[in-house]
């Protein structure tokens, strides 16, 4: 593709709404423009990238045995209705009605729709197994979508669904996918890890993310140094080290004043203690109830795993109205001594000795405090896993937190839709049984903003050569005859050999274009000049390398060889 020719709107300044660097490159590359609140055009550039990174995953998919399908992205509310997720999605669907006043709605998912294929097309045991998977547009209603194309309203997503007689035959489809996921990740050239994961909304008994690394990820997770345990924070379990009963005597509770002053760093400098001697007390609203989750000072509350303890979907942190109505003070002082509501207590919380926690009331706290003389609480496991904590899965290992993209998601759903919709099979008996089903998801427009949050400089982008718009970027500077017709010869050598090829022969000075191919980020630059001609050479400078002066002189004669090699080695 000739540069002149092309439509790559670069900009100097970043969008006034980008909050990542994924976000900021791909406008500023040309790559994107924002139709909407999380709607965006693909330009050429951006549609090459996504293409690309669809091949990849359809590849992987038929290799793996699954068979590509398209469901409608316009479903009828029925479905939904039958299992419950009508109401369970609540605002997340995008909802609408016919002329005749039919509900429907955009697909967020699509397990009831391909639940009600297998439901008409399998009948026996020999049907199965089964995968199918679909490459199509998603919508949900996000309240806040952010970050570009890393949390949109409408998204490019591959979904399969697989199908068999019993749950070990499910663990078998589900390690087939496990494997087709880590070559698809593998082959786009990201650095991730494969982590235990809450299944959400999805359901399902068994799940695990696969977490593209990045310091701009919105999701925590946790992985041991020594073994291969990982998982989302939202359920890692810990063992942490020091957690056993103290032997230190109980000490007089007693009342400190500590104005204005109420968040857990500020007190632990005002009164000169480390955090773990704190008791950090958050109220959340569960069903109709305000229930105080108490943990250490220095931890977190998992709310997936308050909201297990207390046996609700989800539990949302009180309103600062709802704070000073049940503890009658401020936001900030809030204690378990003296509460009157349910509390629950973490297991690291719980062994503080004399601690030190909000008195409820404002501009106070209490010192010297312990469980079970002054307080009480169900003890549940309901703090987030963090770097230090021991790993739950080997004698030696430490965990260490990282922050992650989820870019995939796998799912053994079991027998959760096809019993709610009668999906069933009959076996060698004759005798009806569920369906057991797994879900494989991977976020393909997500993919191509986490490639960049992992592979991107000052300057602008780096894409990995299995998903780079263009393999080559040749840029000609001058007019000179020999330049031109020498930049002509390699362009059409590396065509035929199906190297993709962006050629710079815009009149601009050599400063606009190399700034462009930074920006850009296509893998191989290659200047052709009159001066390095005249030696017989052209210049190589990989997108990848840091030192700007870093290149390499190829001799024209064997150019076209040498890129090819170069690219093809890259991409097997």
């Amino acid at each position: 593709m000739l540069f002149s020719r092309a439509l790559i709107p670069t900009v100097k300044e970043a969008p006034a709404d980008a909050a990542n660097v994924s976000h900021t490159l791909l406008v500023r590359g040309g790559y994107i423009r924002k139709v909407g609140a999380g709607m965006y055009d693909f330009l050429p550039l951006g549609l090459r990238v996504l293409k690309k990174v669809e091949a990849v995953v359809r590849e992987e998919m038929d290799r793996a045995g699954a068979q590509e399908i398209l469901m409608p992205a316009l479903l009828p509310a029925e479905y939904f209705k039958e299992t419950g997720r009508w109401d369970l999605y609540g605002d997340t669907l995008f909802r609408l009605k016919d002329r005749k006043g039919g509900e429907f709605h955009l697909g967020p998912t699509h397990e009831e729709i391909v639940t009600d294929i297998a439901r008409r097309e399998i009948r026996s045991f020999r049907d199965m197994p089964k995968n199918v998977y679909q490459i199509q547009t998603k919508f949900r209603d996000e309240p806040r979508p952010r970050g570009g194309l890393l949390r949109g309203r409408e998204f490019l997503m591959k979904d399969a669904y697989s199908f068999d007689v019993s749950e070990e035959a499910a663990r078998g489809s589900y390690e087939i996918m496990r494997k087709a996921y880590c070559r698809v990740f593998d082959r786009l050239g990201l650095v991730y890890r494969m982590v235990a994961a809450d299944p959400g909304a999805i359901g399902g008994s068994t799940s695990a993310e696969f977490q593209v690394l990045a310091d701009s990820g919105e999701d925590a997770i946790v992985a041991c140094g020594t073994c291969d345990y990982a998982a989302n924070v939202e359920i890692a379990t810990v063992k942490a080290p020091g957690e056993t009963e103290s032997n230190a005597a109980a000490e007089e509770m007693k009342d400190v004043h500590t104005p204005k002053i109420g968040g857990i760093d500020d007190v632990a400098a005002f009164l000169k203690m480390p955090k773990d001697r704190f008791l950090k007390s958050l109220l959340y609203v569960a069903g109709k109830s305000i229930v105080m989750a108490i943990v250490r000072g220095d931890h977190d509350v998992n709310e997936i795993r308050l909201a297990r303890a207390l046996g609700v979907d989800e539990v949302f942190l009180a309103a600062d109205a709802d704070v000073e109505k049940a503890t009658g003070a401020a936001v900030g002082f809030a204690g378990p001594v003296g509460f009157k509501g349910k509390v629950v207590v973490d297991r690291a919380a719980a062994m503080v000795k004399n601690a030190v926690t909000g008195a409820n009331r404002t501009d106070h706290h209490v010192i010297g405090v312990n469980r079970g003389r002054d307080w009480d609480g169900e003890l549940h496991d309901i703090r987030l896993a963090t770097t230090g904590d021991a790993c739950p899965n080997c004698s030696s290992g430490t965990l260490r937190s990282y922050r992650g993209i989820e870019g995939g998601h796998i799912f053994i759903l079991g027998t959760r839709y096809s019993t709610q919709m009668g999906a069933t099979f009959a076996d060698e008996k004759q005798e009806k049984h569920p369906i057991v089903m797994g879900c494989y998801g991977i976020g393909i427009s997500r993919l191509v903003a986490s490639a960049i949050e992992q592979h991107h400089d000052a300057d602008g982008i780096r894409w990995p050569m299995s998903i780079a718009p263009y393999h080559v970027h040749l840029i000609t500077i001058g007019k000179d005859e020999n330049v031109i017709s020498t930049a002509k010869k390699l362009y059409d050598d590396l065509r035929a050999e199906c190297i993709d090829v962006l050629w710079d022969d815009r009149d601009e000075r050599p400063g606009v274009k190399f700034k462009d191919a930074d920006l850009l980020g296509i893998p191989l630059r290659v200047t052709i000049g009159a001066k390095a001609l005249a030696s017989g050479h052209i210049e190589l400078k990989p997108r990848t390398e840091t030192d700007p002066k870093k290149a390499e002189l190829l001799p024209v004669a064997d150019a076209a060889r040498i890129l090819t090699e170069r690219v093809k080695s890259a991409t097997r």
